[in-house]
């Protein structure tokens, strides 16, 4: 299946953005009547038929449209500090989205090297990452958040955990802490680690500190590690 994206349908007829219209036309080479499968990001699926061959401006019309299943029986949501290097964090949030994430979060933390990222970049990478994985759902994505606020709102009901590499007789391996199913949170700090303030903080307001094996691991390899177990721990 080759899927497109597109967030501007209205009843019965739709259109494709620039660059999905000009992957459609110019490396597909599909042309007027031909059936296209689009997904709006929010969990469905719509069989269309392509009207004309605008470059900048494909319009469909929709034929049926399906309502596809969760992919996964939890939610997830990644909380990461950015790296120094906006390549490797970049790679992550790719790979996260083809595993399966609900959410992610960059999080400026006290030992934050890198601070902000390109919102419009991410979503991009999220919306490639959505189709070649043939996932219907784009996951929501948050540019900047203080891992101090970040903490303070995750509500209670789910499960939440702080990767650290710090020692602590009430940290567990993360495959031995998540329970399946439900909310989880899993936050992964910067190369320098969470802060003992940070830490302290999560754990009074209810985060679990895990850790993630024996490894010293880059934070984007921690992150990809940590969506890797939650998914195993559920198959």
């Amino acid at each position: 299946m080759q899927l497109f994206y597109s967030t501007d349908i209205d009843g019965s007829y739709g259109t494709l953005p620039d660059t999905e219209a000009r992957h459609c036309l110019r490396a597909l080479r599909m042309r007027t009547g031909d059936t296209l499968q689009v997904t709006d990001g929010c969990g469905r699926c719509y069989t269309a038929v392509l009207l004309d061959q605008q470059d900048k401006r494909c319009p469909f019309s929709i034929k049926s449209v399906e309502e596809m299943p969760e992919p996964f029986p939890f939610q997830l949501h990644m909380a990461v500090a950015p790296t120094k290097n906006p390549d490797r964090f970049e790679w992550f949030v790719e790979k996260a989205v083809e595993i399966g994430v609900t959410e992610i979060s960059c999080l400026h933390c006290d030992h934050s090297e890198r601070f902000t990222v390109k919102a419009e970049r991410m979503e991009r990478l999220m919306v490639s990452a959505m189709k070649q994985s043939l996932h219907f759902r784009l996951p929501q994505f948050h540019p900047e958040i203080t891992a101090t606020d970040f903490i303070r709102q995750q509500q209670a009901g789910s499960q939440r955990f702080i990767a650290w590499c710090g020692s602590d007789v009430d940290t567990l391996p993360l495959k031995q802490a998540c329970q399946p199913g439900g909310r989880i949170v899993v936050m992964i700090g910067p190369e320098g680690d969470f802060s003992p303030e940070e830490v302290r903080l999560a754990k009074t307001c209810g985060f679990q500190t895990v850790s993630l094996g024996n490894s010293r691991l880059r934070t984007e390899t921690a992150a990809i590690v940590a969506c890797s177990i939650i998914h195993c721990i559920h198959m």
